[in-house]
């Protein structure tokens, strides 16, 4: 069985506010998303670490770029999602949402240190499952790792 139907399309770029929208990461971000992760490894690998073994302490913006690229790709092949959040003219990266098959699929997503706590970081909090429940054919997604 399919993880999503063969008809899907994904959206490739979703608005949060006026100032702030998500869109599909791709290996060409690298120079923004390796210092966005690599600023908040300690706190990402709290959330991740154990499941993903990410973000590695000694992790290489070559390296970031390699997983970027597989991320992009992933996307292409509908087989998971990597939506990165960026400001309007796409100069900063401030955090992912990460949408994985699981037995419906599992969400979770992030913002960069500098916005823990910030009304960024609420919007996107509320802004999640709405999307997901109203943009993506998942009947019992699971939201966190």
């Amino acid at each position: 069985m399919a993880w999503l139907p063969a008809d899907f399309v994904h959206p490739t770029r979703v608005p949060l506010d006026d100032e702030h929208h998500l869109r599909p990461i791709r290996e060409s971000d690298v120079d923004i998303d390796y210092p966005a992760v690599m600023g908040s490894r300690e706190r990402l690998w709290s959330l991740y670490g154990e499941a993903w073994g990410w973000p590695p302490a000694t992790m290489t913006r070559e390296q970031d770029r390699v997983d970027l690229a597989r991320h992009e790709q992933e996307q292409d092949d509908h087989e998971s999602f990597n939506y990165a959040l960026f400001d309007a003219d796409e100069t900063e990266l401030l955090g992912c949402v990460y949408i994985d098959p699981a037995e419906d699929a599992l969400i979770s997503w992030w913002v960069v240190d500098g916005k823990v706590g910030t009304d960024l970081e609420r919007a996107l909090d509320a802004f999640v499952p709405k999307w997901i429940a109203e943009a993506w054919p998942f009947t019992s997604p699971r939201y966190g790792i």
